[in-house]
């Protein structure tokens, strides 16, 4: 397996390093995952290399080159889960040198036989041969597809023919570039690919590209997941329902998917997310590390993102935060470094033209968690009352000290209230806040429980007095325990009194009231379970975490457990899990026969569909049924059969009568009733309503021969006719040499020639006689001179003797 590109019609370098990285990427490869893009080659160039790929699962793209011949001779299926130009799978185009003769002649796909999503465009190649005798709709799966499947003929006209074994499809000249088709030659039965014309040659439904016989093992390539050998819808699951348990269990068996294949292990650069092989964990989970595999875990609240703080890597010039690198903050939960804001920040650096923050930037910081150095705020904007940005920070680790300090806040006349309402640990320094004349709450802080050493010290006067804070009524919510606070409301004590919730102090926990019901975990009030019943006042809605701990279930019960629904199809270690709800709302397990659910205990329970529908009767019972079920068909057949049958045959006896009657009867026997020479008063005179013009066959000397249909007036049956039109400029003498050959032609009877039918005298006169289907004898000669023998030739001759 390797890594495919995404480079479309770019060079990366020279031509000599682009094949070298061409050759570094596929040499030995056998599934590209990705995009397999061949560009910029020379004609010299050794690309047997590329024999050895038999899947891409992007766009294949083979553009701008000079060799002769694309060998991926064992490529069977281009997946297209990306498409060139957002519509083609497979793009072949401008491969020739326009000041020479190289360029690309022949395709080398010969196993091409699947394209599951995307169409073709082959266009625009010099000297490329046969690519438009390919049958592409057998190969391209998806019907819209076709709009977007483009081939017109690329080749010079020194292009030779497919060999007479190809029947006009091949990819080459011998015998050994045959297509091989294997949609488009398949009975009506199969819903896939075949091997052969007959219903017993259907491949199985998870094939992809053909197969060798009717397992899913027999595939050539996979619709959806190959899990060691054999063609499957999906992987087995790492999950599993026990039904002895009631829960989900880990599968032993389980694999993941990797592209199309089920593996025990992912490679070891990619990640396990669910069930799957990933580069790279989505934006709402974070990697993890679980006895040795790399996991995506969903993020409790805001996915990890470590930063460099300033004066460390990116930003080691920078000396505080400014309107220049604010931005380079976004989305941080962890700082490594420090966090310093300075006058030349918050308000502008003119000798450095960097603008002032706008105060709405500094809410980036609200998703920062950690900050390994200091916070040093020596300069805040005006309008700010408080550092609530920081309402996320729980550590200050100390790493690195600003003159022994690890939280500095200096001359912040503005500021009224701290707010760190989530800082649990300050692990080193000392605590340095000065000069704050409006700060207050900061008096009430139990400094020393955030500390991790008894060496460290608060620094701490010349903010608002206690006592003018306590007389503006700036003290702590009644809900704070003696801990203290970071500002006004519950949401900002360091502990509970009673009960805490998220992370605002409560009075009490929703045990009997309230919209949303609880139970008390300590003093931590957690909410019940969505699948249980909010129960009416004096009664507890759940005892516990889980949906294990309801009082009563919202939905269902299964087992301890409260569902949203029975388990319906869910995987079980060996088959699949039905189960049916009583009237007391409990998942009972349907009967063994029931492969499809059910509505009760019993077999007569089940729930089929009529596409699928089996019988549940025992065996014993159900022989009879059958036997009269299959006698009972096959006598319906056959009497529709012969009612067909004998339809068709009187439809055409019918047909038949009705030609003999027009082309024979009406046509000879009055034509020469004495054996007199006929007149034109004997002619049939045709409507003109009764012909229709189909398409031109040829130009005489008198007009124009068109094919058409004559249907007579008063009939149903259509009879296939040569109708002959005089030229509207012509004289009246030819009207006259005209009706001369009409009247010629009436007068003869023989079996060898064409039979007059008659004459329409419309504006222009029309000659009507019988069809040659095969048109004129001597072009047909020409046409088929190696298939027509001598005996064939010399009864033409004794006939036109005759």
């Amino acid at each position: 397996v390797c890594a495919g590109t995404e480079n479309k019609l770019s060079s990366l370098s020279d031509l000599e390093q682009q094949y070298r990285a061409l050759r570094k990427y596929y040499e030995n490869c056998e599934v590209v995952m990705g995009n397999l893009e061949i560009t910029s080659i020379e004609h010299n160039r050794d690309l047997s290399f590329l024999r050895s790929i038999r899947e891409v699962t992007g766009y294949v793209l083979v553009a701008l080159n000079q060799f002769e011949y694309l060998p991926l001779e064992n490529l069977r299926i281009v997946r297209g889960t990306k498409l060139y130009e957002e519509r083609y799978a497979l793009a072949i185009f401008l491969n020739y040198r326009k000041d020479g003769n190289f360029g690309l002649r022949e395709l080398g796909l010969r196993n091409l036989t699947e394209i599951l999503n995307g169409g073709v465009y082959v266009g625009q190649n010099k000297f490329l041969c046969f690519a438009d005798t390919i049958h592409w709709q057998d190969i391209v799966r998806n019907p819209w597809a076709s709009n977007f499947t483009l081939v017109p003929t690329n080749g010079s006209s020194g292009c030779g023919r497919c060999h007479k074994s190809c029947t006009g499809r091949c990819w080459g000249p011998t015998e050994n570039h045959c297509q091989t088709l294997t949609k488009t030659v398949c009975a009506e039965q199969c819903d896939g690919r075949c091997y052969g014309p007959y219903v017993s040659d259907c491949c199985h439904r998870e094939c992809a590209g053909g197969c060798s016989g009717p397992k899913d093992t027999d595939c050539f390539a996979c619709m959806n997941f190959n899990d060691s050998g054999a063609c499957v819808t999906q992987c087995p699951q790492t999950f599993v329902y026990n039904p002895t348990t009631f829960q989900l269990e880990h599968n032993h068996n389980a694999k993941y998917t990797y592209g199309a294949f089920c593996v025990k292990k992912c490679p070891h650069n990619f990640v396990v997310d669910s069930s799957s092989c990933v580069r790279a964990c989505p934006s709402s989970k974070m990697e993890v590390e679980e006895n040795g595999i790399k996991m995506c875990k969903p993020c409790t609240d805001i996915c990890p993102k470590a930063c460099d703080g300033i004066g460390t890597g990116s930003l080691v010039s920078a000396q505080t935060v400014d309107s220049s690198n604010i931005d380079k903050f976004v989305n941080c939960t962890k700082i490594n470094g420090n966090l310093i804001f300075l006058v030349t920040g918050i308000h502008g650096d003119p000798y450095h033209t960097i603008a002032a923050i706008n105060p709405e930037k500094l809410n980036i910081f609200q998703t920062v968690r950690e900050i390994t150095g200091y916070l040093n705020i020596q300069s805040w904007p005006e309008n700010m009352t408080d550092f609530r940005v920081f309402s996320n920070l729980v550590t200050i680790g100390g790493r690195a000290l600003y003159s022994g300090l690890s939280l500095l806040i200096l001359k912040q006349q503005g500021i009224t209230s701290l707010q760190f309402q989530s800082l649990k640990q300050i692990s080193a320094g000392n605590i340095y806040i000065t000069d704050n004349s409006n700060l207050c709450y900061y008096h009430t802080v139990n400094w020393t429980s955030l500390f991790s050493t008894p060496s460290q010290k608060t620094v701490i006067h010349r903010n608002k007095r206690a006592e003018n804070c306590t007389a503006d009524g700036m003290v702590c919510n009644e809900l704070c325990s003696s801990d203290g606070c970071w500002g006004p409301g519950p949401d900002q004590c360091l502990s509970c009194k009673r009960f805490i919730r998220g992370r605002t102090c409560i009075d009490s926990c929703n045990l009997y009231d309230g919209e949303f019901r609880e139970f008390a975990n300590g003093s931590v009030c957690v909410e019940c379970d969505p699948q249980c019943e909010k129960m009416e006042e004096n009664m507890i809605t759940c005892y516990g975490p889980g949906p294990d701990h309801c009082t009563k279930c919202f939905h269902f019960k299964d087992g301890p457990n409260c569902v949203e629904k029975c388990p319906d199809g869910l995987q079980g270690a060996n088959s699949f899990i039905f189960k049916y709800a009583d009237e007391d709302r409990e998942c009972h397990p349907c009967h063994p026969n029931c492969t499809q659910g059910c509505r009760g205990p019993t077999s007569h329970d089940c729930i089929y569909y009529p596409w699928t529908r089996q019988s549940t009767l025992p065996q014993h019972a159900r022989t009879p049924l059958i036997a009269a079920g299959v006698i009972g068909g096959l006598f319906i057949i056959v009497i529709m059969g012969l009612t067909f049958a004998v339809y068709v045959r009187r439809k055409s006896i019918k047909k038949k009568r009705a030609l003999r009657r027009f082309l024979e009867t009406e046509l000879v026997e009055p034509l020469t009733p004495s054996g007199t020479a006929p007149n034109q008063a004997q002619l049939r005179i045709l409507k003109e309503t009764e012909l229709k013009r189909v398409k031109v066959l040829g130009s005489g000397a008198f007009g124009t021969v068109y094919k058409g249909i004559w249907v007579p007036e008063g009939e149903t049956v259509k009879i296939p006719v040569a109708i002959k039109i005089l030229n509207e400029t012509t004289g009246p003498k030819a009207n006259v040499e005209f009706m001369d050959e009409a009247l010629i032609m009436a007068s003869m009877d023989h079996p060898h020639l064409v039979r007059l039918l008659g004459v329409c005298l419309s504006p222009t006169i029309q000659l009507v006689t019988q069809l040659m289907p095969h048109g004129c004898l001597l072009d047909y000669v020409h046409e088929h001179k190696d298939n027509i023998g001598s005996q064939l030739l010399l009864n033409w001759c004794v006939q036109i003797a005759k």
